[in-house]
């Protein structure tokens, strides 16, 4: 689950394994989860340059793609060099600027980097994370101190990088010794160095409320921008350094994340002045929509542009867009209408255009658009049937590198550059027994509305499929819940991850659909916060009800054979219909799911306080409990397979403890899969394999397909 209110509620999950056990399909499971996959992408501010994370059968490695001409042309290299699937993620990848070096963190769990490290792998020497120098030309790896979030200065010179919400500097070379900059209470992140690297703006969170903070480096002063009782948060820089823009965010004692949120008290844009700690607020959000703040999955919400305009996203027309505002405040103008979300974005050096990715006339993919401020205009910069994302514009102010996959190619990094094709950045290729030819176009389907909402869903139609073969089915439900599978791999490992399983079972002789339901993100405002989602009422079961009908209505599918699965909130969806209606489900996989929003804590978030605050009226506990699998215990009958490792952060283990523990005294028969010391989203390859593997065999055995061979 997320720290702090910029985004709402995350629970998700997918899986893997060890042993390649073929089936009687033309792949494998270890198979399908072998490609590369390419995360993390940031670009050079100095250098015609991107890197990026490829998780690769989990050894993961840092990869630079260096421009070698300007027609767009880009040479791609290996930094890094581990080899084990060792659980180790790589993240928080920063250039330093001058100088020929490239930051990155290693180990521990990287949306919770302050709980112990985790070790799936059981490395006896045990795992800390780490911040680490590389060097783009080739030498060895430095290792700078414990921590995560690695910043350089604009000149190269220092680097800052936080441990246990404190923040330590050290210079960027071999031997140096890293030292704590400053001492405060609270927990600190979000590190912002000012233009000319004088300053450091930062947020210092402390239970309920946060501060905007300044460190200046010449004389070791701290202040607090405008301090208050809600949270501040998101600082961002005037170009020319003398101002800070950022977020101000009600507290809410009673936020309990897993209910609808599509109204609530307005959030606000404040400008502070550093040369006479002035403070306006520029922008406040209309009452209704787009009251509650919903952020983009970028870490940048705020941009500064050229012409001292603030670019912003807000979802005041029901739909995630962009709005800009005079910093010195005005009327917001809507920049990107249209019914389509804006999900990642970056803008150029000199701030006059951003690049972002979107669902815009293509609601199940993403493609790259590029927003000019000043006059509005829109540019579609990758149309066709692939899926890019997490644009990032490169240093000549024209180029973008993005992440990009289709229907058959997984996750990859790219690169477009003006009047140049798309340039795709391969260098360790697929391997050789990657089964791309083998798999099937998924289709988008609209399902028939229910309850007040139409859900969606990708469905994957086996090949194999002969007039009149009644084929099985399965539902899988992705998690979050604000996620949307689309028509090819995710840019999410765990959704990359599900993608291929849902493909193997494709080719296994499934009638797969993936279901976008409601609370989920893609169809706007009004989809994600429906009434009466998650422990508010369940009503996104609506959705699961209506992929039922779908399915038993299609000639393919034998509606005495459909089976659900899926992870985390999907694990939530999945034992929800097994305990409603064994009836139409037969069989299920659940991973981390949650079953008893009455009781469930949110342990590694909110240092075990209780998921409601102690004065929640009766009827809210009530209507949690009436939306939990454990209430419907009495009337589940199907089987389930239970998986889930043993140090997950956003879901308790004792979600499963108690359902298992239920399920026994109902005589239902359950089975088991426990992974030691994973996380939520699994850290090894071969914990999804052996994850999914299991999945497979227990869907084939409960939903009569042939016994794997």
């Amino acid at each position: 689950m997320p720290r702090a209110p910029l985004a709402r509620t995350l629970i998700a999950v997918a899986l893997l394994a060890q042993t390649p056990a073929t089936f009687a399909a033309g792949f494998t499971i270890p198979q399908i989860l072998a490609a590369p996959f390419a995360s993390d992408l940031v670009a050079s501010p100095d250098l015609r340059a991107f890197a990026w994370v490829s998780d690769a059968r989990g050894a993961r490695n840092v990869w630079i793609a260096v421009g070698t001409s300007p027609n767009g042309a880009f040479e791609a290299r290996r930094l890094t060099h581990y080899a084990a699937d060792d659980g180790l993620e790589i993240a928080d990848l920063a250039f330093v600027p001058h100088r020929d070096q490239l930051l990155y963190a290693r180990g521990g769990d990287f949306e919770y980097p302050d709980k112990p490290a985790p070790n799936p792998a059981q490395l006896t020497a045990g795992v800390v994370q780490e911040v680490w120098l590389a060097d783009l030309r080739g030498r060895e790896s430095i290792k700078l101190g414990e921590g995560h979030a690695p910043l350089a200065s604009p000149d190269g010179v220092r680097v800052l990088f936080l441990h246990e919400g404190k923040v330590f500097e050290v210079a960027p070379r071999k031997g140096a010794k890293a030292e704590r900059l400053f001492k405060t209470r609270g927990t600190v992140d979000s590190l912002r160095f000012s233009p000319d690297g004088k300053h450091l703006a930062f947020v210092c969170t402390r239970g309920d409320h946060s501060f905007v903070g300044v460190y200046t480096f010449a004389d070791r002063t701290l202040r607090w921008v405008d301090a208050s009782f809600s949270y501040d948060l998101e600082p961002r820089w005037s170009q020319d350094g003398t101002r800070i823009a950022f977020l101000r965010i009600p507290s809410t004692h009673d936020e309990v994340g897993l209910v609808p949120h599509r109204t609530g008290f307005p959030w606000s844009i404040r400008v502070a002045s550093l040369r006479d700690a002035a403070v306006a607020e520029v922008y406040r959000a209309p009452h209704g929509a787009g009251s509650v703040f919903h952020a983009l999955s970028s870490d940048q919400q705020l941009f500064w542009s050229g012409g001292d305009h603030l670019v912003f996203p807000a979802e005041n027309d029901g739909w995630m867009h962009f709005y800009s505002v005079p910093a010195s405040g005005g009327a917001a103008r809507l920049l990107t209408p249209g019914p389509f979300e804006i999900e990642y974005a970056a803008a150029n050096p000199d701030g006059t255009r951003i690049v972002y990715a979107a669902n815009a006339g293509d609601i199940g993919r993403r493609h790259l658009w590029q927003l000019t401020i000043a006059d509005g205009r829109l540019e579609q910069l990758s149309p066709g049937t692939g899926i890019e994302t997490t644009p990032a514009v490169l240093a000549d102010g024209t180029s973008v590198a993005f992440l990009r996959a289709d229907a058959r190619t997984p996750m990859h990094a790219a690169a477009l550059s003006p009047g140049t094709p798309i340039a795709e950045l391969m260098a360790e290729g697929l391997p050789a027994d990657f089964p791309a030819a083998a798999l099937v176009e998924p289709q988008h389907v609209d399902l028939p509305q229910r309850a007040g909402l139409a859900a969606h869903g990708v469905l994957f139609v086996p090949t194999s499929a002969a007039a009149g073969e009644r084929h099985p089915a399965v539902v899988f439900m992705h998690g979050g819940p604000i996620r949307q599978m689309l028509l090819g791999w995710h840019y999410m490992d765990y959704y990359s991850n599900a993608y291929g399983m849902n493909q193997y079972l494709a080719s296994r002789g499934y009638v797969v659909l993936a279901l976008n339901y409601r609370a989920g993100i893609g169809y706007g405002l009004d989809f994600r916060e429906a009434d009466g989602i998650g422990a508010a009422g369940a009503s996104e079961y609506n959705d699961l009800l209506a992929a039922a009908d779908f399915l038993r209505a299609r000639p393919d599918v034998d509606p005495q054979r459909i089976g659900l699965w899926g992870g985390s909130y999907g694990g939530y969806m999945t034992a929800l219909g097994l305990a409603r209606n064994s009836d139409l489900f037969k069989a299920g996989v659940d991973l981390h799911g949650v079953h008893d929003w009455h009781h469930w804590t949110l342990a590694t978030v909110r240092d075990n306080l209780p998921l409601y605050p102690l004065d929640a009226p009766p009827a809210v506990l009530a209507t949690a409990l009436a939306a939990s699998p454990i209430s419907s215990i009495a009337s589940w009958r199907s089987p389930v397979l239970l998986i889930q490792g043993d140090d997950d952060h956003n879901v308790a283990f004792s979600e499963s403890v108690r359902l298992a523990e239920a399920l026994r005294e109902q005589g239902v028969e359950y089975q088991e899969l426990v992974l030691p010391d994973e996380i939520h989203g699994f850290l090894r390859y071969a914990s999804w394999v052996r994850a999914y593997e299991a999945a497979a065999e227990f869907l084939d055995a409960k939903l009569g397909v042939a016994a794997a061979r």
